[in-house]
């Protein structure tokens, strides 16, 4: 074998085994392009496109943990009944409850205007009791879940599961826990509303409301709320007007709301109603004076307060009320933001109960176990 032989037959084992190998060798896909999360910013902060729809969608809600000293818990607005009137219940100073809220909010742009809806549902644990029957009939656990929003609006036509205009439209009674030491209107309710917005600082809303628990329509005749409002850089001027079609009342309220500054803003809201019929016991055990809308004592009420922040961080807040039964109202407390996302608010509560408040043929209050109440909260919130 001579030396070219040699070459020839090494090349040819050479190209043999490469070819052997090329046809072993394995082919790899290319990966498929990742897909994202698309950012919507035109609701707002927090939403996002459901894929493959032009929903935007956002998730939220908070996770609060209450502690309640003294007296509180005979307030009204608290929503927690007095433990000590509950004999089985060892705790009688103090209650806690933690609370889960969920809430979603969508938005899509129609031909007909915006599409949106809201819901918020909230799981309560508690070691207190709670009034489960209505003026100490019954007490249970304060363990509880509610369907507090769910409502579909397009355009300004709005329907579903929301809290009353009369209180919405309006506004609530400051930024403290305890807003209803005085209450100022029933809540929950199935409405059918409609909003109209001027764009100019002028807004209405007429709604068609049905009630909740006693206060629940009992005919075909619903309960009626309109208002009108006027939003300035200043502040804003507001009033609601409501029938009450079971016992066939006029509740109202106006409002001033004023920025005095960046640091201070201040409101006062009064209250006027007619309560003919629901002083007659006869025409519904439960009324004494309150319906739907005209929950305060007597045919007047008054509420007033506003909000200081030192920083950017810490705040204070004040509410004062009073009603033409005599009771008295004062609730103040401090939050502190600890982190983004995370407050710690502090509250004290002061409640006298006017003497005309005393449930008819009984020796208590109304919403109190006795005459003076005075109480505080410790809540944390963590909110997302």
């Amino acid at each position: 074998m001579n030396i070219k032989s040699l070459l020839l037959g090494s090349a040819a084992a050479l190209i043999a085994v490469s070819g052997a190998r090329a046809a072993d060798a394995v082919t790899v896909a290319e990966p498929e392009p990742a897909e994202y999360v698309k950012i919507c910013d035109v609701y707002g902060a927090g939403y996002f496109y459901i894929p493959g729809t032009e929903t935007c969608l956002r998730i939220g809600g908070y996770v609060r943990y209450d502690m309640g000293v003294g007296d509180s818990g005979v307030i009204t607005g608290s929503n927690n009944a007095p433990d000590h009137l509950n004999a089985a219940d060892p705790h009688d100073t103090y209650w806690k409850r933690a609370r889960f809220t969920l809430k979603t909010w969508t938005g899509q742009e129609t031909e007909l205007g915006t599409l949106k809806t809201y819901t918020e549902t909230r799981f309560n644990f508690g070691n207190h009791a709670v009034d489960s029957g209505g003026y100490g009939t019954g007490w249970e656990a304060g363990n509880s879940s509610s369907l507090n929003f769910a409502w579909i609006q397009l355009g300004g036509l709005r329907v579903g599961k929301d809290e009353s205009a009369f209180d919405t439209f309006i506004g609530y009674a400051g930024n403290v826990m305890n807003d209803t030491i005085v209450p100022y209107g029933g809540f929950d309710t199935n409405v059918v509303q409609y909003y109209f917005d001027a764009g100019n600082g002028f807004s209405a809303v007429v709604s068609l409301e049905e009630g909740y628990g006693i206060y629940s329509i009992d005919s075909y005749v619903p309960h009626v709320v309109g208002g009108v409002k006027w939003t300035q850089g200043w502040g804003a001027i507001t009033g609601v007007i409501a029938y009450d079609s079971n016992y066939e009342e006029v509740s109202g309220k106006v409002r001033l709301d004023v920025n005095v500054n960046d640091a201070l803003s201040l409101f006062v809201m009064a209250g006027y109603g007619t309560d003919d019929n629901l002083l007659d016991p006869t025409a519904n055990i439960r009324a004494f004076g309150r319906g739907m809308y005209k929950q305060w004592g007597g045919k007047w009420a008054v509420w007033g307060g506003g909000t200081y922040k030192f920083n950017e961080k810490t705040s204070f807040n004040i509410q004062a009320s009073t009603d033409d039964w005599q009771d008295i109202g004062l609730a103040a407390n401090v939050a502190y933001t600890v982190v983004p996302g995370l407050t710690v608010t502090a509250e004290v509560d002061w409640q006298r109960v006017g003497d005309e408040a005393r449930d008819p043929g009984h020796s208590v209050w109304f919403g109190a176990s006795k005459k003076d109440n005075v109480g505080g909260v410790l809540r944390f919130q963590r909110d997302f």
